[in-house]
């Protein structure tokens, strides 16, 4: 496999956690695929105020892995929060957002960075474009709720993509910097406001299928369902206030 240009392309991979210490045990490949792929490259790890024993476990990390940082939430704030919190602190010219779970495995940011490289600005993987490869599904209860979802944000959102919630997502430093001081959303609905902002700017943004295998013990809820709808309302009214088209 091709070395990316890091030269140019250095990478800082943002990765948030709440209460997933049973869930770290594959992270030593992550760790060895950006170490073998990435001549500049940062791991940044935002624990979101765990109860459990995932801070300690993420500064064992840091503390045997040069290339590994922890940041931590005294509190839960959530996931759109400790994202936003990593994404803020790295220092790389592209920012890649993964799930802890790796459900898109690490290897497919080379599926990401061509579209980089061809001029787009934000390139993200989704489970619902021709070419996509669904390894392990959801249930079908969990599949249904999610194309129900998808078509609402569509519908309001007017964004025209199949898949906002894959949690793989690469941008460009140059976009965030406009981007996240627009942004509000601190829950699961953040990958939905940030493409929106994103597009409400005029960034390129493109929509790339990845493989994706389901990992049990998802950390979303039924619970969930109802603070998205009320974020993606949200969400719709500042569109519609154009509160993210200026670029701060």
């Amino acid at each position: 496999m091709d070395r990316p240009d890091t030269d140019v392309n250095s990478l800082s991979l943002v990765i948030p956690a709440y209460n997933e210490e049973k869930r770290l045990g594959g992270q030593s490949h992550v760790f060895e695929y950006i170490r073998s792929n990435f001549r500049t490259a940062e791991i940044l790890y935002v624990d979101d105020g765990s109860t459990d024993g995932t801070y300690v476990r993420l500064l064992d990390y840091q503390k045997h892995n040069p290339k590994v940082k922890v940041l931590r939430h005294e509190r839960n704030l959530g996931k759109g929060k400790a994202v936003r919190t990593g994404m803020e602190a790295a220092k790389g010219d592209l920012v890649l957002f993964s799930d802890v779970d790796f459900s898109t495995p690490i290897e497919e940011v080379q599926k990401l960075l061509p579209y980089i490289s061809n001029g787009f600005d934000v390139a993200f993987g989704s489970r619902s474009v021709p070419g996509s490869n669904v390894e392990i599904r959801q249930s079908l209860l969990r599949e249904a709720t999610g194309r129900i979802g998808n078509a609402i944000v569509q519908s309001l959102l007017l964004l025209p993509f199949a898949d906002t919630q894959c949690g793989f997502k690469l941008y460009r430093a140059e976009a965030l910097k406009t981007i996240l001081p627009t942004l509000t959303v601190d829950g699961f609905a953040f990958d939905m406001e940030i493409l929106a902002a994103a597009c409400a700017q005029g960034w390129r943004v493109a929509e790339v299928p990845v493989t994706w295998r389901n990992v049990l013990d998802s950390r979303v809820r039924a619970i969930h369902n109802l603070e998205v709808l009320r974020d993606v309302l949200r969400i719709r009214y500042r569109l519609a206030m154009a509160d993210y088209s200026r670029r701060i």
